[in-house]
Parts: C-alpha cells; structure tokens; sequence
C-alpha cells in the first residue's frame, strides 16, 4: 500500500476535495486557497514517488485529468457563490478551462506519437548502428517525462490568478493567469510538434532491420543465448553473462522483452532485443549454429523453428524442482545439466527426454565459490539462511518460511555457542502468498532485533577501526562506481540507448574490480558476529556462500550450488515426507541435515561447523558434489566450450547434408522448391507469413 507518508498524502487528496467544495459553498477565497494548496502538493508528492496509490486512484475513477478537472469545476462554484457569474473573470475563466482541456488532445497525442515513433523495432546494446544509420537525439527529457503532469499543472497560473481576483475584486491579476495558463499550454503543444516528423524520427522498422542485418552479416554470431521472460527473472539471464563473454566461439545474446533489457547487467556481449516475433524470425541469424535457452516459455517457439541451428536447454538452476524436468524440454536438440544428477533426474521422471540428448557440462557460474577451510579462530560460525520463494502451486513442500522459518532463525540466534545468522531471501518470496510476505516480515524483525541485542551484549566486541577503515573504502569505491555510471551519460529514450549501447571494455573491467572490492569491504564494515538481512542485488549469494560456513535451504539451485563449497548444510523438510522418502525424491539432501519443521535436527547442523573432523556426512559431500556438479577437471567453462564446438560441428554437418540435397535436387525443381522452403527465408516473410506463430 505504500509508506505511511504515502498514504497520509493519498488521504489529504481524496478528503482534500469534498473540503474544497465546501469552501466553495461557505464561499471562503482563503480557505479555497489553503486547500487547493494541499491538494496540489499531495498530488505532486505522490507523482514524485511513483506511488502505487496513483493506480488506485485511477482504478476507481479519480484520475490525474478528473483530478484536475473537478478543481477547476469547484473555482466556477466559488465564483458563483461569491456573485461573480456576471462578471467577465468568470466567463474567462470557464472559457479558459474548456480550452485548456481542448488543448489536452492535441498534447497527449503528440507526445504518444513521439514515443511510439521513437520506439526501435529492435533495441541493441554493444552493436554499432550509429555508423549505419541515423539515429537523432532523443527530446530534452523535460518535455516528455511525467508530461501529462506537467501539462495539467499549467492551470496554476489560472487558478492562482482567478482567486487572487476574486479577493481582490480585480480582474487584472485572473486575466494575466488565464494568459499565462493558455499561452503556454499553446506553446507546450507547439514545441512538440516538430518531434513528431522529419529528422527528429529515428528511421522507419525496414531500414532499422536491414542495418541490424548488415552488422550480422559483419559479425557473424555462431552462439546465441535466448531469453524472454518477465522483469523479475532477468537474474536468470544475467547469471549466464560471465559464460557468454568466456566462450570460444562469437557469441550474441537475444531478448525479447524490453524490461529484460533495461535490468540486464553490464555486459560485453552484443544484444538484440527483439520484441516482436514476425521481427525475429526476419533476422538473418544464418550463421548462428547453437541456440541456448534458460528458460522455457512460448516465446521460444520463434527461433526453435529455425533448422540451420541446434536448439540446447541450459536452464537457470540445477535442482530437484519438477521444472527441472519439464516435459517441454523434449523440443531441444540437447539438453544440458550440470552433472550425473540432472541425466538421471530426466531417467526417472520419463518425459521424452532421451539420454542421447543429454550432455554433462558441469557450471560455469560456480567458479567464485570458494572451498570451505573451516571456520577461523578469530571470529565465530556464520550460517546463511537463503529460503527459496513460495511458488505459484502452493505446496506447503515449496519453501519453508511459512511453516519452519521463525524456528530455524530462532534456533538460530538464540544458539549457544553462539552464531551469526545472515538472512537472504528468494526476490520473489512474498510475490503469491501473504502468508509468505507475513512469515518473510517477521523472520526479518527477528533478526534485526536479534542483531540490535547483540550489539549491546559485552560479549561481542567489534574492531572499530578496522570497520571505520572499510567504511570509508567503501564510501570511495561507491563515489567511484558512481562517476563512471554519470561518465556514461544518460541514454535518453531507447533509440538513444541503442545508439551509444556500446560498452567500454576499460571501464566495464574497472567496474567488475570495483565490485569485487566493494565486496570485500561491505563484510569488514561491521563486525563479524553481527547478525544481517540481506537483499538486493548486492552483496550476491554467492558471496554471502564464501563468508558462510553453512546453509540453511529448501529444494532448489541454491542446495546444489551451495555444495560447490563442500560447506556443511541443510534442506527443510517442509511438504512432511519424512527424512527417508524426503532423501529418495531429492538428490540434492543426500548430503544434508534434513529440517522438521520444528528446526530440532538444527544442531547437527551446527555441530558439523564447530568440528569438522566430527562431520559424519563430510564424505557424502564430496560424493554428492561431484555427482550433482560433474568433475572439477577439466573447468566447467572447458566443458561448455566443447559442447558449444561440438553441437556446431553437428549443426555444420546438418546443414551440409541440407545442401547436398539441395544440388541432388536440381534437376527436380519441385523438390527443390520444397527443401528451399524447409529453411526460413531471412527477410522474405511477410507479417502474414509466420507459420502459424503469433509475433510476440
């Protein structure tokens, strides 16, 4: 519902106006005044916050313009009960309001226009289009942004001078803010026109196609990562960067959804993102020979309809989740898991899957985590508590902060000897279940009270230097992440972006060192007992998995990738099957303390930590690791690298075969026509000729 200042200002609005109306009626100019006042600046404050309760507002038919609108009607009252609907001021300023609502039309099609027309049909980052085309400059971003807002709020002049004229029974002051009001509506409107044609315009969706393709043909991509998904699954994409940029063979990264774009990390890899379906299936991505998908969604159809390449799942996750065994996966040519686990996972579930398409890369992602050493002298053990999220089928079995997270956190921080709890959430927990978001509040509550007692406990004593110091690196490490975000500039609209989207390798190199510092800094800037809830994109959970010395967790990727570490942990048993049946579903708790929803087992967990000579699943660890993980030799960025080579070797010598045909076929055109057709024609579809798929 938003913040407590939010909903104050969301209730001086609506109360705001049955206490103008009254205002109206008594008649007061003062008191009509004072609350016109209120209703502006709580109006503004909301708009400035991007407050939720602007939707409301608009939900339930009291909009920006009604807002406005209704005002504006109550000053004619006003004028109207103080005797005024004789006078000229109050003619002007009826004829004022209907003409400056006349001018809304003209202003908010323009500035539709603009936006729609500067809208690319593809969107690029790293790919240099400014030497092939033209792309102007985007409009001063005082014109368009919150545009509306600023549109309406150009009746103040108005207002302002109408009531200062009915006080003052002066007309002079009401007719100049009448001017002031429409002149400058007028010129508002005048001054977006020229946007709207010309030079202004980026050039039309055909000319910007073909210059994507030129850079193609230039580039030539070998290796695609596919995404489309919704804002709050771009980590599933971006967790798949550092491998892209590592590869051996040209890689090229394809979105389809333009918020994905927005909240991609940084990278060096060339980006296209493709909207549209009919868009994507028009590129000419001839030289592309392996596709790679992390995620299975409908969108993907658009490029697995396209032979000349082969099609690979990688996922986002290695766990034993049923996604991990999607029925949907038997559409790729491959399909590629981190070690053993994932092939026999396929085995048992029997959905299509053949054991022939499937190849063992081990993860690439996992080489920051660092192998456990035991906890050091100095400080005491840390346990990362990193529940996934509820799920969208809710099954009780899904996460275990509704029914086992206050107790684990409790157990947790009430532990003697003692240990610190870091709490790291799923960024969906809470998005379904209130249940969830309640749970998600309270453990959140505990541990910052927890946090706040320990700091006053004499017990724990801290190196108030040692944190002053990296404090203070970290404030220089931000002031510099800072000055090379404002070096970039801003990239005004997405025509803009895409014109400058092209990264400098320098900088992006500083950046990636700068992270890594500022990680090491955060964790010295408060004292190593200190409790934490952590959130956001920083620190990630891989760094919170180095500073910890166990986990915590329920099913899902984070068990398997937390494993890399051979680092004591455990699994909730949430969905009650007990630890035997528990075991035989999920390969990933063999290795692990299985959780009650009581949290009791917590101690064995515990005991592991503190001495690790007497950790009685060490070895099942180790077993488990490899078996889950594959091999540490050869690295998993070797491994990924022979797949890719080797899935195009096989794409080649389709291909090839293709060809062959292709010449046998001479001297039948029919056939030939008809092998010509297997293959979609780059450029050559029309909106009406998709096969069938509906653009995206």
């Amino acid at each position: 519902m938003g913040s407590a200042a939010e909903l104050a200002a969301a209730a001086l609005v609506m109360l705001g106006f049955p206490a103008l109306m009254l205002a109206a009626l008594v008649p007061s100019v003062p008191a009509f005044a004072a609350l016109a006042a209120v209703t502006y600046l709580a109006d503004h404050y909301l708009h400035r916050k991007g407050s939720y309760l602007i939707n409301r507002l608009s939900k339930v038919r009291a909009g920006l313009s009604i807002r406005f609108l209704i005002r504006q009607l109550l000053l004619v009252l006003l004028l109207a009960r103080l005797s005024l609907s004789d006078d000229l001021i109050f003619y002007g300023a009826v004829a004022c309001f209907i003409a400056f609502y006349g001018l809304q039309a003209p202003h908010g099609a323009l500035v539709t226009l603009i936006r729609n027309r500067r809208r690319m049909p593809v969107a690029t980052r790293n790919i240099d289009l400014k030497a092939r085309i033209r792309i102007p400059d985007a409009p001063p971003r005082r014109l368009l942004h919150r545009s509306a807002e600023k549109m309406l709020h150009l009746d103040l002049f108005a207002v302002a001078g109408i009531l200062v004229s009915a006080e003052a029974g002066s007309a002079v002051a009401g007719f100049t803010g009448i001017g002031l009001t429409a002149g400058l509506g007028c010129l508002y409107v005048l001054v977006l026109v020229p946007f709207v044609r010309g030079r202004m315009t980026p050039p039309k969706a055909d000319v910007v196609l073909a210059a994507v393709d030129d850079w193609l043909a230039a580039y030539r991509p070998e290796t695609v990562l596919y995404f489309s998904g919704s804002r709050d699954s771009a980590y599933q994409v971006n967790m798949w960067l550092e491998t892209m940029e590592r590869l051996d063979t040209r890689p090229l990264i394809i979105l389809r959804e333009r918020t994905i774009l927005n909240n991609l990390a940084p990278t060096t890899v060339p980006v296209i993102c493709v909207p549209g379906g009919v868009h994507l299936m028009n590129l000419d991505l001839s030289t592309v020979r392996v596709a790679l998908y992390a995620a299975n969604v409908g969108k993907n159809i658009h490029l697995l309809r396209v032979p000349t390449m082969k099609h690979v799942f990688i996922g986002h996750g290695d766990s034993d989740k049923l996604a991990s065994v999607n029925p949907y996966s038997k559409v790729y040519d491959e399909v590629w898991t981190a070690g053993r686990a994932g092939r026999d996972r396929y085995a048992i579930a029997d959905v299509g899957v053949r054991d022939d398409d499937i190849v063992e890369v081990g993860r690439p992602q996992l080489a920051p985590i660092r192998t456990w050493q035991g906890v050091p002298g100095d400080r005491i053990p840390t346990v990362l508590y990193a529940p996934t999220w509820e799920g969208w089928d809710g099954n009780p079995g899904n996460t275990s902060i509704v029914l086992a997270g206050e107790n684990i956190v409790t157990r947790l921080v009430t532990a003697d000897p003692p240990v610190r709890v870091l709490y790291k959430p799923h960024p969906f927990t809470g998005t379904v279940s209130k249940d969830a978001k309640a749970a998600h509040q309270r453990i959140t509550a505990l541990v910052e009270k927890s946090a706040a007692e320990r700091a006053a406990d004499s017990r724990f004593t801290a190196d108030t230097a040692a944190m002053a110091a990296a404090k203070a690196e970290l404030a220089r490490i931000e002031a510099r992440l800072a000055e090379l975000a404002a070096a970039r500039g801003t990239k005004g609209d997405e025509a803009v972006a895409t014109r400058e989207g092209i990264v400098d390798v320098h900088r992006h190199e500083e950046v990636a060192r700068l992270r890594a510092e500022w990680n090491t800094a955060y964790w010295r800037s408060f004292p190593s007992y200190e409790h934490r809830v952590i959130t956001g994109a920083q620190p990630r959970l891989y760094d919170c998995f180095n500073v910890s010395d166990a986990m915590v967790s329920d099913i899902s990727s984070v068990v398997s990738d937390f494993i890399a570490s051979g680092k004591p942990y455990a699994v909730t048993d949430s969905g009650e099957l007990g630890a035997e049946e528990f075991r035989r579903q999920n390969t990933a708790v063999r290795a692990a303390v299985i959780l009650s929803n009581s949290a009791a087992e917590l101690g064995g967990l515990l005991d592991a930590v503190r001495d690790p000579a007497a950790d009685p699943l060490a070895d099942d660890r180790t077993e488990l690791k490899q078996y889950l993980l594959g091999p540490d030799e050869p690295k998993s960025i070797v491994q990924f690298n022979a797949a890719v080579g080797d899935l195009a070797l096989k794409a080649e010598a389709r291909n090839a075969g293709q060809e062959s045909r292709l010449g046998a076929a001479d001297a039948d055109p029919a056939e030939a026509a008809e092998l010509t057709n297997a293959v979609p024609g780059q450029r050559a579809a029309s909106a009406g000729e998709t096969d069938g798929v509906t653009a995206g």
